[in-house]
């Protein structure tokens, strides 16, 4: 087993690297002018698709050596709890993206009045 950092295994560091660089990507473009801006949607999305990707596909097998008899097995508790979560999380995040469409992204522009002379 891979030694832990932190009293958290390599995974988690990675997950928080990810999203911390992510974060610094998006206020730094956020203070972008013209269509750099918006490639903050495509830095969240990406880094969302990354971390769903290392979350969905374990670095170890699936099925792992027959244990020794007498074993116990372990049992995740908390799978459910963590899905409603999860699901939770992500419509909060995509309620967010469309507030930040209706009230940012297509804040109207109002013409000006024409002189008439």
């Amino acid at each position: 087993m891979v030694g832990m950092a932190l009293g958290v295994g390599p995974g988690v560091l990675v997950l928080q690297l990810l999203w911390g660089l992510a974060l610094l990507l998006c206020l730094a473009l956020s203070r972008a002018a013209g269509r750099a801006r918006f490639a903050v949607v495509l830095v969240a999305l990406g880094a969302s698709v990354l971390s769903a990707a290392l979350l969905l596909f374990p670095r170890e097998g699936e099925h792992p050596a027959a244990a020794a008899a007498g074993d116990d097995e372990i049992v995740d508790t908390l799978f459910i709890g963590r899905f409603i979560l999860l699901a939770v999380m992500s419509l909060v995040v995509l309620g967010c993206l469309f507030l930040l469409l209706i009230y940012h992204l297509m804040e109207p522009v109002y013409a000006k009045p024409l002189r008439s002379s």
